[in-house]
């Protein structure tokens, strides 16, 4: 099954601290979350991912921006690594 949402985040609310450089490139870890409810014509919604001890230490969630299911067959799966147990 196939979903595409299309968002538009402020790169400016990404903190430089938590840019990683990687070989072919600079890369930031978000969390995008699909609502089952419509705001504003958006159903989707992007904040920088946290770590498990950042959310149970009650840091604040940095948001960067929203957007919209523009396609979707149905079920959205959860994806996993062969021979690796989901991080949840």
């Amino acid at each position: 099954m196939a979903t595409i949402i299309n968002a538009s985040i402020d790169v400016t609310k990404i903190p430089k601290e938590s840019l990683i450089k990687g070989k072919k490139g600079t890369y930031a870890n978000i969390t995008m979350f699909i609502n089952d409810e419509t705001r504003y014509g958006n159903n989707a919604s992007v904040a920088m991912s946290m770590s498990k001890e950042e959310r149970e230490e009650g840091k604040e969630k940095i948001w960067l921006g929203n957007g919209r299911v523009v396609f979707t067959e149905g079920e959205v799966k959860l994806a996993e690594k062969e021979g690796e147990p989901m991080p949840f």
